[in-house]
């Protein structure tokens, strides 16, 4: 049975889409709610941000010095030796989310050497760090793997296990993690894993695991002949049957520095895109109805070794676009190139059996059936020796912006220069005007600290994006957001009783008298960082909420428009709204 809004309130979601350019695209085989009237199960809570609050109040609390402000962290990713070599110089991870289920965003940061910590957010900058595991981590996710509404740590070791922490505070008042508590495995993960990715992949309510290996580093480590007789290395789809996970080896192998869950073709089915280092082509495959995985090869171009991934509605029209970076020196003057000479001349020369692959940025934007390269179009340019990149509405204008971080030590390429490192600046890119992307120095993120892993999210409660760093023997930093430009709203959706608690892989449209906005649910992206599940919209200072709607992983789709009270309060910028979607698993 299909319900929907009244017809009028419907006319005018369709009048906004179309004079904002948005393609609706229909969800066959959706049903659709109003999330205020005949909803089953749906409640919506709003809370005033701080920001709000200060505003209305007229207090002059919040610092707006028009630029970031950096919070150094007491964690440095170690290294063994002195000097830093390959593999060691990719760095360690970080994953973002509220792991106490009191409201706030906390973190992980992971450690090649040292301790991996997290970090809980007691408000006011403050961060109260607790050691999880004195030993060497890779990338990180905060998921709900059991379905028990509080999130799990799951993690990649430097020798390709797969860890996993269950939040025990559910559980009679516990704490969520003891300093005791021991990683576990995953029941039936067995293959090498360097990225993870998380998502409901074949559509039955639970989470299903993506990973990939770095093979390069695990031949390192055990030689090529052990590691082609182990059979546990490449590409790995684990499908979640009750808490038993079950292997399908996609590729049998893999220099997988980034994974990424995007419905690439338009059948509503999540695809597996990995971003191979080392010249190595991307791998992609699409998700068939029947549980397969075709591969194919949709892009005319790609990355020549792809460092990290990210996706996310850039021009607002509808569609997502895929970001790739890839290493490449940001400026020809002659003492950049000096520095890159060494590498530039190892770089195999183009060949046929290279394909489409370039080394520079790429955007794919979809066009059609087919995908092409926009990078140019945008004038996105050469970032340096790239690793995570995000977007994020940085600047609260309705507008995705990008930030990748940059940097790279190794005493067998940059053995010429002091302490074996090349140091780089970190470059923000705002997106202006929806059609390019400018260099925003003056938001002063351009830190020379050696990151590797980047995430954003809102870790003060004034709406805004911050952004986190985990870099390489320099302490992590967080950059404290004051630019005090635009609005926000942020939504957090959860599905209690489902085994998908964060609905992750669900869509979010903000329709607003400035445009339509879109965003996706994920558990990670850009470079081994984990994302949080909470979603950020920047709006014009002039915006007005028309309605938000939820289309969650399972087709059902909740329209919950912007007039209408809500618990608590209602749909208004500088607010937290929460759904809440309490129907059982999804079928």
């Amino acid at each position: 049975m299909r319900t929907f809004f009244p017809a009028i309130f419907v006319s005018a979601l369709l009048l906004c889409a179309c004079s904002a350019g948005f393609v609706y695209d229909a969800l066959p085989g959706s049903t659709s709610y109003s999330a205020l009237s005949d909803a089953p199960g749906i409640t919506v809570h709003s809370s005033d941000l701080q920001a709000a609050s200060e505003t209305q109040s007229g207090a002059q609390s919040r610092p707006c010095s028009g630029g970031f402000v950096e919070h150094e962290l007491p964690h440095v990713t170690g290294a063994a030796f002195e000097r830093v070599t390959y593999f060691t110089s990719n760095g360690a991870g970080l994953a973002v989310g509220d792991l106490d289920n009191d409201g706030d965003e906390d973190f992980v940061l992971a450690n090649l050497l040292g301790p991996n910590q997290i970090f809980w957010n007691e408000g006011s900058w403050q961060f109260r760090p607790q050691l999880l595991l004195d030993g060497s981590l890779r990338g990180l996710a905060l998921v709900d793997v059991d379905g028990d509404g509080w999130l799990d740590i799951t993690a990649t070791s430097r020798a390709g296990i797969l860890l996993f922490w269950r939040n025990r505070g559910g559980e009679d008042g516990s704490a969520p993690f003891s300093n005791e508590q021991e990683p576990t495995r995953l029941q039936g993960v067995r293959g090498f894993a360097y990225s993870l990715q998380w998502g409901d992949l074949d559509s039955d309510g639970d989470l299903d695991l993506v990973t990939a290996s770095y093979d390069a580093s695990l031949e390192k480590q055990i030689g090529r002949r052990a590691l082609d007789a182990t059979v546990q290395n490449g590409v790995f789809v684990y499908e979640n049957d009750n808490g038993q996970f079950l292997p399908t080896r996609l590729a049998s192998r893999a220099q997988g520095l980034a994974l990424q869950l995007l419905d690439l073709n338009g059948d509503r089915r999540l695809d597996i895109l990995v971003g191979n280092d080392f010249d190595v082509r991307d791998a992609v495959f699409l998700g068939q109805r029947d549980g397969s995985w075709l591969a194919t090869e949709p892009f005319a171009t790609t990355t020549f070794s792809t460092m990290s991934f990210d996706s996310g509605d850039i021009d607002n029209d509808g569609r997502l676009e895929l970001f790739a970076a890839d290493m490449h020196p940001y400026s020809e003057e002659p003492e950049i190139m000096r520095q890159w000479l060494p590498v530039m001349e190892t770089m195999p020369p183009p060949s046929p059996d290279d394909g489409p692959q370039v080394m520079a940025n790429v955007l794919q934007e979809r066009q059609g059936d087919r995908w092409s390269d926009q990078a140019a179009a945008w004038r996105i340019p050469f970032s340096g020796w790239s690793w995570s990149a995000q977007f994020g509405d940085i600047d609260q204008d309705g507008l995705l912006d990008l930030y990748v971080v940059n940097g790279m030590t190794a005493m067998e390429i940059f053995r010429h220069l002091p302490g074996d490192e090349l140091v780089e600046e970190n470059q923000a890119y705002r997106n202006d005007g929806g059609n390019r992307f400018t260099p925003a120095p003056e938001w002063r993120l351009n830190s020379r600290a050696g990151g590797r892993s980047m995430s954003m999210a809102d870790f003060d409660g004034d709406g805004d994006p911050d952004v986190l760093i985990n870099n390489l023997r320099s302490p992590s930093q967080l950059f404290e957001n004051q630019l005090c430009s635009g609005r926000s709203l942020l939504v957090d959706l959860r599905h209690p009783g489902s085994g998908n608690t964060r609905a992750l892989g669900a869509e979010l449209l903000l329709h607003t008298s400035t445009g339509i906005y879109r965003r996706s649910v994920q558990a990670a992206g850009g470079y081994l960082s984990g994302r949080s599940a909470r979603q950020h919209f920047g709006l014009p200072r002039d915006s007005r909420i028309i309605a938000l709607e939820v289309r969650w992983p399972d087709r059902v789709v909740t329209m919950i428009d912007g007039g209408s009270l809500i618990d608590g309060g209602s749909l208004q910028p500088d607010s937290l709204l929460t759904v809440t979607r309490r129907a059982g698993r999804s079928q």
